[in-house]
């Protein structure tokens, strides 16, 4: 089995520019209508963490979103916008302020788009995606290449955490707290919600303490296209300096016969691959280090521990990380919060949540010792 991924580049975000480079990613691997039917309906969904604005470069960016939108539109596809922002209440002024601050809103009213709200759902065994998906014909997504500190990479099946709606987020992390169980119903999900079509936003990218406010920005210049998500998220890997098999849900979903991860079935079009490969990503303070040899690794593991930690400097004490707790580890106290290390099953769902870098990496003795 194959696999199709397009690699264009694109220096930044100028509008004619992104145009010219998302087409021409769309075109490389057979054109909009060799995975679309004309006059189709079609779900849109854009990677949207938090409300905040493109500058940060949390959320996938409206001219990207922008451009796959106007190439849909050229078939003449009925369109919607939209997705299971991580807002963690029940507000749904939260949902209506992601779309504001990261411009979906704007876009979605300039290309006469319908931007709907995923407050419906539907079981699929385990667990609810957005009853949007039976309404639509097709799904197209828009992640944003990202560091990410529970699953190291967020990118095209990461994406499609967002079909969960509401809260329900939290009892999925709640329920499969590893990250071996979590990216196992991370590719559940994917199997079964495969977007007929992914572009990937990497013009600005995230490594480190991402995928939100913890991260650091890199410009990386690419924008990427292609149906396979395995094979999209093992380019993704290969660009930050890790195999595919370093991406839990690359090698969980690869096993499962779901997509391709062996590079050598992959094939590339637009730029070649080694001549966008730059330095490796800064990554997240969660992972191991690929440079720890096996053995010492193997035998420390069950030490060595990461954690959440509060940072009073960065904190606003708007209790965010409060809400998005899914084992209730963190409370205010004495007009402080504080995590309950007891309960804390490291998710780092508040670290997502927090809008001003507030969570940072704690890191155990023997993590500590072994230089991680």
């Amino acid at each position: 089995m194959n696999a199709k991924v397009s690699i264009v580049k694109c220096k930044d975000y100028q509008p004619d520019l992104v145009f010219a480079a998302v087409k021409k990613a769309i075109d490389l691997i057979g054109g909009i209508s060799s995975f679309i039917k004309p006059q189709s309906k079609v779900l849109v969904k854009p990677n949207l963490l938090l409300a905040k604005g493109p500058e940060f470069g949390i959320d996938a960016h409206p001219e990207v979103v922008r451009v796959v939108i106007k190439v849909l539109k050229e078939i003449n596809c009925k369109l919607l916008l939209g997705d299971g922002s991580n807002v963690w209440g029940n507000q749904i002024e939260d949902v209506n302020d992601v779309y504001e601050q990261s411009g979906m809103k704007r876009i979605a009213e300039e290309e006469g788009v319908e931007l709907v709200e995923f407050n419906k759902r539907r079981w699929r065994g385990q667990f609810p995606l957005t009853s949007w998906l039976d309404e639509c014909d097709y799904l197209v997504s828009v992640p944003k290449f990202k560091t990410h500190d529970f699953t190291i990479l967020t990118g095209g099946v990461k994406n499609l955490f967002g079909l969960v709606p509401g809260t329900y987020k939290i009892e999925l992390h709640k329920r499969y707290a590893s990250p071996e169980e979590f990216a196992r119903i991370l590719v559940d999900i994917y199997a079964q919600a495969r977007p007929a079509l992914t572009v990937i936003d990497g013009i600005v990218a995230m490594e480190g303490d991402g995928p939100a406010t913890g991260g650091r920005l890199r410009n990386t210049g690419l924008v990427f296209a292609g149906v396979d998500c395995v094979a999209l998220d093992s380019i993704l890997a290969l660009i930050m300096g890790l195999l595919p098999q370093d991406i839990l849900t690359t090698k969980e979903a690869a096993k499962r016969g779901l997509g391709v991860s062996d590079i050598n079935a992959i094939q590339v079009y637009g730029e070649e691959l080694g001549q966008v490969m730059g330095a490796p990503f800064k990554l997240p303070a969660t992972s191991i280090k690929r440079n720890i040899p096996r053995p010492i690794v193997e035998i420390a593991k069950k030490l060595i521990r990461f954690y959440p930690k509060i940072d009073y400097h960065n904190c606003i004490f708007c209790q965010a990380c409060v809400a998005a707790c899914p084992t209730k580890a963190i409370s205010v106290k004495s007009g402080r919060v504080v995590i309950d290390y007891k309960k804390c099953i490291s998710c780092f769902c508040c670290q997502e949540a927090c809008p001003a870098s507030a969570i940072k990496v704690r890191k155990s003795v023997m993590a500590k010792l072994i230089g991680l």
